[in-house]
């Protein structure tokens, strides 16, 4: 986006392209009215830069040659209190390729230019409507695929994120200021620096950028999703506990040992967390080309994932194929789930509980128990945390990462008051760490790294 000029009026269809019953064209800049009169004829009359802020009129888009190109809702909401702080007028037209197709072109044939991707609410943060976290919320709560990432991303973008790290900002300001003074005017009658109240206010502030970075860690799993695989030798129900998860039938399910060649993927709700759930071949040793190919894919599965479901048959006894897979998964995250507690019990529970704490026994065939299944990785995501729907929540890598460097300069900064170092160490550790905090917010950034966030934006948003 570098050669575009923030001048330049955009415009873009908002909407997802296809058949609808209403498309919307967004325009935004400040010809976006000037261009609205030339093609909108309001049936009650007038022109939409005389319309008053916030209001919608009916009428038609009309080419030059007064052709009707399509039946509208108009509606104009004024600077600076619109979406991009810019005037902004939405075509509300029917929805279909070829209607929302030929309005767009109108306004692009009168002066508009078509928006780059997340180009709106990149204005809308060059404008100061909203900060640069609040900006990534935006696409975090369009691409939320569960109830709990979508509360995530609501309170990211109502300014949740924004709050917490103002409030450090603002506490690390206060420390600051008086060792800038000190070290500014070292002769001047400044008072004594109070370094146990600076020191108490570290700790605080260490304290919460701990707890933050902690919380982090399922909150990123809540927003990407958490990559479960699940593992087992041929004909110990994988298939079957698949399509109970996911509680329609998916997998194929015969009494055949290999029937599942390939791998099958598809994404879950569990308790909230958006689960890319995987069924692989149970075949160890393949026996001709296709299966190999099935164990490679199985393989790669598995060492992507963050969670094995490794399942046994419990109406059989241990075999060597069975312990083959628990000693190649001892650097996984497992949870060990016995399967056809509906049939007569032959499997050596004591065998497994060496190697796993919790052992889930369930029958997929009966859907018995899977529930207990879901909650036991719900748990190993939560870890007995329960989330605040007022909660800022941080899921974003970039986010984490720069709370990450915060929290190392605030430690920094601890040892040197320990260590009675002198105040310039401990001022230029906190100012570096402030500059961490304004990264998020996006008071200090680099074209470049706008140009990288929101190019993963939809066109018209």
């Amino acid at each position: 986006m570098h050669n575009l000029s923030m001048n330049d009026t955009i415009t873009a269809i908002a909407t997802t392209i296809g058949e609808s019953g209403i498309g919307i064209v967004r325009i935004s800049g400040k010809n976006a009215l000037l261009i609205a009169d030339k093609i909108f004829l309001a049936k009650n009359g007038g022109k939409p830069s005389d319309f008053k802020t916030y209001t919608m009129h009916y009428g038609w888009i009309v080419s030059r040659q007064t052709d009707i190109i399509d039946e509208v809702i108009l509606t104009v909401m004024c600077a600076p209190k619109s979406y991009t702080k810019e005037d902004v007028v939405e075509i509300n037209c029917h929805g279909g390729i070829v209607a929302t197709r030929a309005v767009l072109d109108l306004v692009l044939e009168n002066g508009g230019r078509l928006a780059q991707a997340g180009e709106f609410t990149k204005r809308a943060f060059l404008n100061g409507r909203i900060d640069l976290s609040q900006a990534e919320a935006v696409l975090d709560t369009i691409r939320a695929k569960t109830d709990s990432a979508l509360k995530i991303g609501l309170q990211q973008l109502k300014g949740a994120l924004s709050e917490k790290i103002n409030n450090l900002r603002n506490i690390l300001l206060e420390i600051i200021a008086p060792l800038e003074a000190n070290i500014d005017f070292p002769e001047e009658e400044i008072g004594l620096i109070n370094l146990k109240e600076a020191s108490e206010k570290l700790n605080k502030i260490h304290r919460e950028l701990k707890d933050t970075i902690e919380a982090a860690r399922y909150g990123r799993v809540i927003r990407e999703g958490l990559h479960a695989v699940i593992c087992g030798k041929p004909n110990v129900g994988k298939s079957s506990l698949l399509n109970a998860l996911l509680k329609q039938e998916r997998s194929i399910v015969t009494p055949i040992p290999g029937t599942t060649r390939d791998t099958i993927e598809e994404i879950i709700d569990i308790k909230g967390i958006p689960v890319r759930i995987v069924d692989t071949a149970g075949i160890l040793e393949p026996r001709d080309l296709i299966e190999k190919h099935a164990v490679a894919r199985s393989k790669k599965q598995i060492d992507l994932a963050d969670l094995i479901i490794l399942l046994f048959d419990g109406s059989k006894k241990l075999s060597k194929d069975d312990v083959i897979l628990i000693n190649k998964l001892k650097k996984k995250t497992v949870l060990a789930v016995i399967n056809k507690i509906d049939l007569k019990q032959k499997i050596e529970g004591d065998k497994i509980k060496k190697r796993f704490k919790n052992i889930i026994s369930i029958s997929a065939k009966k859907n018995k128990n899977i529930n207990l299944l879901e909650d036991s990785i719900a748990d190993l995501v939560y870890k007995g945390r329960v989330l605040s729907p007022e909660s800022a929540v941080v899921s974003n890598l970039r986010h984490i990462e720069a709370l990450k460097k915060t929290q190392k300069l605030v430690v920094q900064a601890l040892n040197s008051l320990d260590n009675k170092l002198s105040i310039e160490f401990i001022a230029q550790d906190l100012k570096e760490t402030i500059e961490h905090l304004d990264t998020i917010l996006g008071k200090k950034f680099s074209e470049d790294l706008l140009d990288k966030i929101f190019a993963e934006f939809c066109i018209g948003k």
